[in-house]
């Protein structure tokens, strides 16, 4: 049995398949232990808190901020909030990514706006002195490289929440909640091919200049990333010694 879950709230299928592909690389684990649920097409069943010891949370072309929803993306939204609420009472634990830092900010009375947009790029990161003693954060030194796209953040951490990492364009880039319960702005998971694949689902939705298209994905394709899949990967491994008691 799978004991880990991806949760996918793209509503590009096919884009939500290579990003659950990378997560599975980057969480180190087998296709069988990652099971998949796309909110865009299927409500969260209500037993996967009794199934999974823990869940990622993909990416999304939604914004919080968005001033008209559909149905859809509300149910999307409120499906992330359950989430993130066994979390925080530390029933279950989750990696909450992109879009999903927003769904977290706004759950704990946050402000998400849209003063801090990031292009697709490969970002210089930096750990917060809380960064470096957090046990999935501190291995990855002080500064590290990570793949964003956005365009709304966090204005600030939201309360309760301990900020983990940031920089100077967003200064919210990593929090945590309580123990089990970890967003970042940025996408831990691809690699530079993986990313570089992603920007062709969304050459023409405003995370760069389509003309340009080609010159960004070349950088891409050069950029060094590495500790954010590191992050992923200690992420797993403790929410699988968790299920086995350790």
């Amino acid at each position: 049995m799978a004991s880990l879950l991806y949760v996918g709230v793209r509503p590009e299928l096919d884009a939500a398949t290579a990003e659950r592909a990378s997560f599975r690389v980057a969480l180190g684990v087998d296709a069988e232990a990652l099971d998949r649920v796309d909110l865009t097409t299927t409500a969260l069943p209500d037993d996967v808190f009794d199934r999974y010891a823990g869940f990622v949370i993909g990416g999304s072309p939604f914004n919080v901020t968005d001033a008209r929803k559909s149905a859809t993306q509300q149910r999307v939204e409120a499906d992330l909030e359950r989430i993130a609420e066994r979390a925080i009472e530390g029933t279950t634990t989750a990696f909450f990514t992109c879009f999903g830092i927003g769904v977290v900010t706004r759950l704990l009375g946050g402000t998400v706006g849209n003063g801090t947009p990031e292009e697709a790029a490969a970002a210089e990161i930096r750990t917060t002195p809380e960064g470096a003693t957090d046990p999935l954060f501190g291995p990855a030194g002080p500064v590290f490289h990570a793949f964003t796209a956005h365009k709304e953040g966090s204005v600030t951490p939201p309360p309760g929440a301990v900020l983990l990492a940031g920089n100077d364009t967003c200064p919210v880039q990593a929090y945590r909640v309580g123990a089990d319960l970890y967003a970042t702005q940025f996408h831990p998971e691809p690699s530079p091919r993986d990313f570089a694949d992603r920007m062709v689902f969304y050459r023409t939705t405003g995370y760069f200049d389509p003309e340009a298209f080609h010159t960004v994905q070349e950088a891409v394709l050069e950029s060094v990333v590495t500790e954010p899949a590191r992050i992923l990967h200690r992420f797993g491994a403790r929410a699988l010694n968790r299920r086995r008691g350790h």
